[in-house]
């Protein structure tokens, strides 16, 4: 199905609805406006294959507008950070040759200066005003607000999050086919998490990132409704759920921990009866941690293993859950292979790199040796993970290989420590690194987020330690345990841990 398809049947139903200000947009509206803007791309003379940017924040509807106008219209839509620099923007507007970048006034500092420094591009603000952008209110006010004739399939454009070196395109070959071919996420939604037309979906995080973004768009091909949060609150997510009877959701684990660590009494004042199907993926969580959302929100939850550039997707259901905790699932898309760091499959129960035969082909823009780190002899692609596949074919990630840490010459892998770290009350957020080491070459080094940022100090330090050094062995215990008010986390929940361990490395540097 499509949204096009919706207005027959469920004009006005709605589409959007905007968590804080209540703002809905039905199906007849969203109709309206990305037909619009299609045929706006239509008069500009945009063909299928070209691409455009957007780069807005959660507060407006009119960016799925924008995106279900490209699609329709045979583009290719290439959704930006919000987090981005000026000269991010302006690299990633270079790279994917776009033709136009619709921005939000909320981001005036860092879109103001793009028109002067790369005029390949045009621009347009959208719900305000940018110095130097055209309106794109008035630019698309006199446009049809019928189909477009010629319309073909496109795709998003989506970059990587850019923490090891310039984002890359993952750009996807366009099919040419109708603009309601059925895609294979909205399979997964309705097959594997039950969501239908009836739907009510939570959407906690940025729309630039891919998974809310397919998320909410497979949600409307099946004709339900999106509530999108324009930024995240752990005790204001509980809110929603009560007030618009949310049955599906998708989170992260940073947004579990969050939530589990509100007051019991905050807890227990909300109604999440309501929900049906939990996912959440970007990371692995903590058995711990999931186990306690399985306590308060019921056998409901879901995980799923995959990542922008898509080599495979694994998934586990609830059930299966209980019986391989800790597992991110079996493979739904592609078979996994455990590889050794010559591209052979290891025996199975050893731990190696994550590689998938089978599944979609990785597709970088303007970037051979991404793809040549990607993909392996076979032609088996990876994400940069490690892990090991049970008897029954189950994964267990172990870390990304790039965060191994190497300690008197053992491998050392973060993700388990982090795990326990995060199970300690005091402890809100955790990164674990490997700092420089005269002795060991790397040492272990926790970088803590307390509940409470008073009470850092020496005596909190060495009880985190403690308290580690209870479950883990000596080697896999923090040497070094540090405090900062907050991690760096980008909004979809992935720790930007690179810039934390470039900072250790580069303080040997100086010295």
């Amino acid at each position: 199905m499509h949204p096009s398809n919706h207005i027959k049947n469920r004009s006005d139903h709605p589409a959007i609805i905007m968590a804080s200000t209540g703002v809905t947009v039905t199906y007849a509206e969203m109709e309206a406006r990305a037909n619009q803007t299609a045929h706006f791309f239509r008069s500009k003379g945009l063909k299928q294959g070209d691409v455009i940017a957007i780069c807005m924040d959660n507060s407006s509807p009119r960016f799925l507008d924008i995106a279900w106008a490209a699609q329709r219209s045979g583009l290719y839509y290439s959704c930006i950070s919000t987090k981005f620099l000026t000269d991010e923007i302006r690299y990633i507007l270079k790279d994917s040759e776009a033709k136009f970048l619709f921005g939000a006034p909320s981001l005036s500092d860092v879109l103001e200066p793009l028109p002067s420094l790369h005029d390949g591009c045009q621009y347009y603000a959208v719900d305000g005003e940018i110095k130097g952008f055209e309106n794109y209110q008035n630019a698309i006010g006199d446009m049809p607000t019928t189909l477009l004739e010629d319309g073909t399939a496109g795709a998003d454009m989506l970059y990587s999050s850019g923490t090891t070196g310039q984002p890359k395109g993952i750009k996807p070959a366009l099919t040419g086919g109708p603009i309601d071919e059925t895609t294979p996420f909205s399979f997964l939604l309705r097959d594997l998490f039950g969501m239908s037309e009836h739907s009510k979906y939570l959407s906690p995080a940025p729309l630039y990132h891919a998974a809310p973004l397919k998320w909410i768009m497979s949600v409307h091909n099946m004709g339900g409704t999106a509530i999108i949060m324009e930024n995240w609150g752990d005790e204001l997510c509980l809110k929603l759920i009560e007030k618009y009877k949310i049955d599906s959701a998708q989170f992260v684990p940073t947004h579990f921990v969050r939530m589990l660590k509100l007051p019991d009494e905050v807890k227990r004042r909300y109604d999440v009866s309501s929900l049906k199907t939990v996912a959440h993926a970007a990371a692995p969580c903590p058995v711990a941690v999931k186990e306690s959302m399985f306590e308060w929100f019921g056998p409901i939850i879901h995980e799923y293993y995959s990542g922008t550039e898509g080599p495979g997707f694994c998934y586990i259901g609830p059930d299966d859950w209980l019986t391989h905790k800790g597992s991110v699932g079996r493979a739904a898309i592609g078979e996994i292979r455990i590889c050794d760091d010559n591209g052979e499959v290891v025996e199975q129960g050893q731990q190696g790199n994550v590689y998938f035969e089978g599944g979609p082909p990785i597709a970088y823009h303007n970037a051979p040796e991404k793809l040549d780190e990607a993909v392996n002899k076979y032609g088996w692609g990876t994400m940069g993970d490690i892990g090991w596949v049970d008897p029954d074919g189950f994964l267990y990630l172990t870390d990304r290989k790039s965060f191994t840490i190497i300690s008197g010459g053992v491998n050392v892998y973060p993700q388990e420590i982090e795990n326990t770290i995060i199970s300690h009350p005091d402890v809100m957020d955790v990164a674990v690194i490997g700092a420089p080491d005269p002795d060991f070459g790397e040492r272990v080094v926790a970088i803590v987020q307390l509940i409470d940022p008073e009470q850092a100090s020496d005596a909190m330090a060495q009880n985190i330690t403690d308290f580690t050094s209870s479950s883990l062995s000596k080697i896999k215990t923090p040497k070094q345990v540090d405090f900062r008010a907050e991690l760096p986390r980008h909004p979809n929940g992935k720790l930007y841990k690179r810039l934390l361990r470039d900072e250790y490395w580069n303080k040997k540097a100086e010295v």
